[in-house]
């Protein structure tokens, strides 16, 4: 649909999430001087980030950058961008010392996590590092002079005449404010609410990817869903129990008491989240009920290490400090996204994404553990060094699509996507789970329908990366086809109309 765009305010950089990457791009942004609009869809202290268990991966020094991006490389499957990976090991050090200096209390000790040859991840309030970043760069843009804009939907982005990103509307208090801006960053976070059990707050329903889309942008790898390994399912909702439980020492189990982690995968239970999510999934179909212990740990210890997980697991009347407890797969991150540069750039002008919205190359096929943080401060920083070199002023002369879905159909999504799109895929499957995808039900008037025309979009690009992608590789798995095909492409779609800085050696498979 296109419209003449009333326009309400006008800001220098518009960044529209809250998460780690929205932060502390805002932070970086008005440290050069710019007027900056944070906008967020829920409470500015909400959203995955808030919710991070594990920490924040970064290397131990210059002499560990090799290492780190070693471990990075072999969890990606050969779908990392090796360029992309050396900016952020070089880079993410100075950033976590830079939100340290914030406020950040990072404890002394350092964690070892899945896929890591060793410990240096950064947690910090036990396992409650992600509310003390968000808490703490939170009160830094407040401070700043951030302009915040909370309870606000982006539905729609603002073009000009040129096709250039100028802008976004919003749903907000009942109403439509359009905020023009001289660059826009899409820190949105992922998709993980395409499916209907998820560790993904609700926040997460792919609105970055769907508006980037319909900008023109590429989305690439959506196929690339992470399970994470322990999840214990209660009510419907994934309750995390973090990696760093396994670090620290925690055990899996079958139902007859087996430790089975040693026969899929040399290092245990810190082998790579794709490797042990299946195992876990095996185990299940095979003997019953896989559980997680770290009772071996004692009481004093488990309470101080994991005080989140322990007091969230005994409001479901299990003691995580005494007994096993019963753990699944469940979806938890999504590493694909809108197609990025090195900078941050989506191809299209004036349009940059930044955290686990975007596809920037870090994570490949399979994220490793705790660099989703230090990826949002790395790329956060990098798109507004970018965008502040190119603050352009454009008339807004159209808006992109607002499609609606609603309710039930959005549960048909999420059924569909679950039933055939889960741990292990085929292509008869993903077929029929497209066709069966239901339309869209006119224009959004409100938020829940626009999150609704949102996952419908998300699911579709999925649903067609995953049909071909006709092999297995890393977080995707074709039952037809069980190996790497040798080859590492991305599957892209979409065509973005411009591209300064081309990533070397991709290929496109467009459905």
């Amino acid at each position: 649909m296109v419209r003449a765009v009333k326009v309400d305010a006008r800001t220098d950089v518009l960044i529209i999430g809250g998460g780690v990457a929205g932060l502390y791009a805002a932070l970086r942004a008005r440290a050069l001087g710019l007027h900056v609009t944070l906008a967020c869809k829920g409470a500015l202290t909400g959203g995955s980030t808030y919710w991070a268990q594990g920490g924040v991966a970064a290397p131990l020094g210059p002499w560990d950058e090799a290492a780190h991006a070693r471990d990075t490389l072999a969890a990606g499957r050969g779908l990392c961008e090796p360029r992309v990976v050396d900016v952020f090991v070089r880079e993410a050090q100075a950033h976590v010392d830079a939100v340290r200096a914030l406020g950040v209390p990072f404890a002394e000790d350092l964690a070892r996590e899945g896929g890591h040859g060793l410990a240096r991840v950064r947690h910090a309030f036990g396992d409650g590092t992600g509310r003390a970043v968000s808490e703490v760069l939170a009160a830094r843009a407040h401070a700043a002079g951030v302009e915040v804009l909370e309870g606000a939907f982006a539905r729609a982005l603002l073009l000009g005449a040129s096709g250039r990103v100028v802008g976004a509307e919003f749903l907000v208090g009942g109403g439509v404010r359009a905020v023009q801006a001289g660059g826009v960053l899409l820190a949105t976070g992922g998709f993980g609410r395409v499916y209907p059990v998820t560790t993904a707050p609700p926040e997460g329903t792919g609105d970055g990817v769907a508006l980037a889309a319909r900008a023109g942008a590429q989305v690439r790898d959506v196929e690339f869903v992470q399970f994470h390994p322990t999840v214990v399912v209660s009510g419907g909702e994934g309750l995390l129990v973090t990696e760093a439980a396994r670090g620290a020492g925690g055990v899996l189990r079958n139902a007859f008491g087996e430790r089975f982690m040693l026969a899929y995968d040399a290092a245990g239970e810190l082998a790579p989240r794709d490797v042990v999510a299946r195992a876990i999934a095996r185990e299940r179909a095979r003997t019953g009920d896989v559980t997680l212990d770290v009772s071996h740990l004692g009481e004093a210890a488990v309470r101080a290490r994991f005080p989140g997980v322990h007091a969230r697991l005994l409001r479901e009347g299990l003691d995580v400090s005494r007994v096993p407890v019963p753990v699944q797969p469940a979806v938890h991150y999504t590493m694909g996204g809108v197609r990025t540069d090195v900078r941050a750039f989506t191809g299209v002008p004036g349009l940059f994404a930044a955290g686990e919205v975007a596809s920037s190359g870090l994570h490949g096929a399979n994220r490793l553990a705790s660099n989703s943080l230090s990826e949002g401060l790395v790329f956060g920083a990098r798109a507004v060094a970018a965008m502040a070199g190119d603050v352009t002023f454009e008339v807004p002369a159209r808006r992109t699509d607002a499609p609606g879905l609603g309710a039930e159909g959005a549960a048909r999504v999420r059924a569909l996507v679950a039933a055939h799109a889960g741990l292990e895929r085929s292509g008869e499957a993903l077929r029929g789970a497209l066709a069966a995808l239901p339309a869209v039900e006119g224009e959004a008037g409100d938020r829940a329908a626009a999150e609704g025309g949102n996952l419908l979009e998300v699911a579709r690009f999925l649903l067609r990366g995953a049909l071909a992608r006709e092999e297995s590789r890393g977080a995707h798995v074709r039952l037809e086809f069980p190996a790497a095909d040798g080859v590492a492409r991305h599957v892209v779609q979409g065509t973005a109309r411009v591209w300064a800085e081309p990533v070397e050696g991709l290929a496109s498979a467009v459905e």
